[in-house]
């Protein structure tokens, strides 16, 4: 598959992704969330890793999500940073991973204090998963 192809396929997977959210399903059941500490916690909990290779390091990755006043995702997310010595196969498993936390926390059961705070504002999100090799 060519590079162009599989960027235009990872794009379809994180807008397709971030708007399929289980609209209201999470958010009910979940406490409040505050203020931005929180906020990053339970990102980081919905992370799932991609399965790697023992030894082989994982990578890093960012993204540029926007959310509204409900938590819901606004836009579309956009990858502004993949670790350079990935290949292109491990970066569309950490795109896809990516995409698949944003539909497990979203949406975020903001409190009102902080979506009006957030609302329309984006928020670079750095997904760490690089690893030790093995000796």
């Amino acid at each position: 598959m060519s590079r162009t192809a599989r960027v235009a396929g990872t794009a379809a997977v994180l807008m397709a992704l971030a708007v399929a959210s289980d609209q209201g399903a999470h958010a009910a059941d979940q406490p409040k969330i505050d203020n931005l500490q929180q906020l990053f916690a339970r990102l980081k909990s919905c992370w799932k890793s991609p399965a790697q290779e023992r030894g082989k390091p994982g990578i890093e990755i960012t993204v540029l999500v926007t959310f509204t006043r409900g938590g819901d995702i606004l836009g579309e997310p956009k990858i502004t940073y993949e670790s350079k010595y990935a290949t292109d196969d491990e970066r569309l498993m950490y795109r896809i991973a990516v995409a698949e936390t944003l539909q497990r926390c979203t949406p975020l059961p903001l409190t009102n204090g902080l979506g009006n705070a957030l609302a329309g504002r984006p928020f670079r999100i750095r997904f760490d998963d690089r690893r030790t090799r093995s000796t």
